[in-house]
């Protein structure tokens, strides 16, 4: 199924399509919600064409994060695709622009620096092979050995081209999995014919994916979509000899979406909160009518096993770093006593950041958990079986994602999964952690209602900031934070691994990653800094980013402390500081006044410099100890 089922219908949609403003920002803006609707081909390509007339090749005042510059290195035909991906790109906020190479000539643009692609430099490529170009020159005849030796062959091939992409643009580098599209010759057991091109894509495929682990490249996993849907449902032969399109276009809404989320991942746009309902989502029942016992819920019954799996879905996301919270109409005692008592229950309260159980609406109570978790709306998903409450949502928070589950509990997970609200490229033990660092802000909070004074509350936390420099070990958390981080971050500048690597081995600059451990336990790494030296007595601070749930700990005149030392330790004689004003940061916006600074400018767009004289600056004294390790 290709259909991007979990998202709403809209009935004025076409209306609504003709309606769009003839203004570039405001027609954008329109656009978005008309991209979150169940669209399929036809309306993607409407939608697109309809949009880029209004606002042409320019990035809108309205897309948030950074323009995408896509270029898709193929072998066969995608001009087909271009509009889903964009449109995809919309869904996301996201300004989308396309490179294709030249039919068959990506080898030949990759090589050449003069190409058009290098001139359109992009900052994701997209090497997607067909599986009739990687399987040319495969044949029955083939020996083991022949078969073998071909098969590292184009898998050398490949990575060369990735080692190209990398070292040509020093950016996201996507490789689509070839689509098993080869007619068996022996059957079910294809393995065992050495020449087999369907057995040669299988073992290529596999082969990919563990290149594609050793290079950091991030894998376009169709042939796992394809073995969902159906194969038919992503390749017709026909289209392929007729037009040489690998991808039908029937499926090029699902497609961009599959690609789309690997690159807004790496900007930090996936979600992060899961946001639950109770009474017949968690369970079968009413917990307030039908008791405890009344629930459906566990072994013994098909309805109640399926919340159970749904439960146990939920409680992976957690053990992976999704934050999970509760949002209920019905008396919080009655809401807990399953997660205390029934026997069947796989979450517990434990699992649960932020619950709220009252008979307010459950926007207000969305909008309540967003404030406690300190993250903001767009990193919400909420699940309700209950279509009145999902459509009040999608009403009142449009920025909350809110999947049209149905009423069926056998398929919120399978829902969930397909919808890809949490896409991720990397995982680190602080996602890990993720839940008992939720777990230890609840205890901090009793232990801040129960201070007098603030110094008492802070005094009372014991906290220690572990500051190390960058290195290789902590690459992938150091580049996740970069670029997820969107509130606490002075100038949201993007940096990939490359960028991160060339400031390890820079003399003249320096990148530090922050944790914060206190009595209730460890925050994970709260904040990156990064600074550089422009002259012999001028450091800029680059990138100063940290999460929301520390702040009012002292850490950021802590943080200040340190790149004062490293950067004297470097020479230097003056910070300067960046305030680069987005939708999201408005939140540090005085951050550099409030920290002794000196503004010495302010531009028209709201961009702030500021300067700090390290000569007569004292480092403020604080409640945090602060080592190295």
């Amino acid at each position: 199924m290709t259909a991007l089922y979990w998202l709403p219908d809209l009935p004025d949609w076409r209306s609504r399509l003709r309606g769009l403003p003839d203004d570039a920002a405001a027609a954008w803006d329109a656009a978005v919600p008309l991209a979150n609707t169940r669209i399929d081909f036809i309306r993607t390509n409407a939608l697109d064409e309809t949009l880029r007339r209004a606002i042409g090749d320019a990035v809108p005042a309205g897309a948030i994060g950074k323009p995408v510059r896509l270029a898709i290195l193929g072998s066969c035909t995608f001009a087909h695709l271009h509009a889903a991906i964009r449109v995809a790109a919309l869904r996301r906020g996201l300004h989308a622009t396309i490179y294709e190479n030249e039919f068959g000539q990506y080898q030949q643009e990759l090589a050449e620096r003069g190409s058009a692609l290098h001139a359109f430099a992009p900052n994701a490529v997209l090497l997607a092979l067909d599986a009739h170009h990687l399987a040319a020159g495969v044949s029955s005849a083939m020996t083991n050995e022949d078969a073998a030796a071909a098969l590292q062959e184009t898998a050398a091939r490949i990575r060369d081209c990735w080692r190209t992409i990398r070292d040509s643009f020093a950016c996201q580098v996507i490789q689509q999995m070839p689509l098993p599209l080869h007619p068996a010759l022996l059957g079910s057991n294809e393995q065992r014919l050495p020449g087999s091109r369907a057995a040669f894509i299988a073992a290529l495929s596999g082969e990919l994916r563990r290149m594609a682990e050793a290079e950091g490249v991030d894998l376009l996993a169709l042939d796992a979509r394809a073995a969902l849907d159906g194969l038919n449902a992503w390749h017709d032969p026909a289209l392929w000899h007729r037009a040489k399109q690998e991808v039908s276009p029937a499926a090029a809404p699902m497609y961009g979406e599959l690609l789309m989320r690997l690159i807004a991942a790496r900007q930090g746009r996936s979600y992060k909160c899961l946001v639950l309902d109770l009474d017949n989502t968690l369970w079968g029942g009413v917990v307030g009518d039908d008791g405890l016992e009344g629930l459906v819920l566990g072994q013994g019954s098909a309805l109640g096993e399926a919340y159970i799996a749904f439960q146990d879905y939920a409680r992976e996301l957690s053990r992976r770093g999704v934050i999970l919270a509760v949002c209920s109409k019905n008396d919080e005692a009655d809401a807990m006593e399953p997660f205390a008592k029934h026997p069947e229950m796989l979450l517990r309260r434990g699992d649960i950041a932020s619950f709220v159980a009252n008979w307010g609406d459950k926007a207000t109570n969305i909008r309540a958990i967003a404030q406690e978790l300190n993250i903001g709306l767009d990193a919400l998903v909420f699940v309700d079986d209950n279509p009145f409450e999902r459509n009040l949502v999608r009403q009142e928070l449009p920025m909350v994602a809110v999947p049209e589950v149905g009423d069926d509990p056998a398929l919120f997970a399978r829902t969930l999964a397909d919808a890809g609200y949490f896409e991720a490229v990397a995982i680190t033990d602080d996602d890990r952690a993720r839940a008992a660092q939720y777990q230890g802000n609840r205890a901090r909070e009793a232990l801040r209602a129960a201070a007098t004074d603030l110094p008492s509350y802070l005094r009372g936390l014991q906290m220690q900031l572990l500051w190390r420099r960058f290195d290789r070990v902590g690459l992938q958390r150091t580049v996740q934070l970069i670029n997820k981080t969107n509130q606490f971050n002075l100038t949201t500048r993007r940096h990939t691994e490359d960028d991160v690597l060339a400031i390890i081995a820079d003399p003249r600059a320096f990148g530090l990653q922050l944790r914060l451990l206190d009595r209730f336990g460890d925050n994970g790494i709260i904040a990156i800094l990064i600074g550089r030296m422009l002259n012999d007595a001028d450091l800029l601070i680059d990138t100063w980013l940290m999460s929301c749930r520390v702040l009012g700990r002292q850490v950021e005149p802590t943080s200040l402390n340190l790149i004062a030392d490293q950067a004297v330790a470097l020479g230097a004689t003056t910070l300067l500081g960046e305030y680069i004003p987005t939708k999201k940061n408005g939140m540090v916006k005085d951050h550099y006044d409030r920290l002794g600074f000196r503004l010495t400018v302010e531009e028209a767009d709201g961009t702030r410099r500021y300067a700090l004289d390290l000569r007569a600056f004292t480092g403020a004294e604080t409640f945090i100890d602060v080592k190295e390790g």
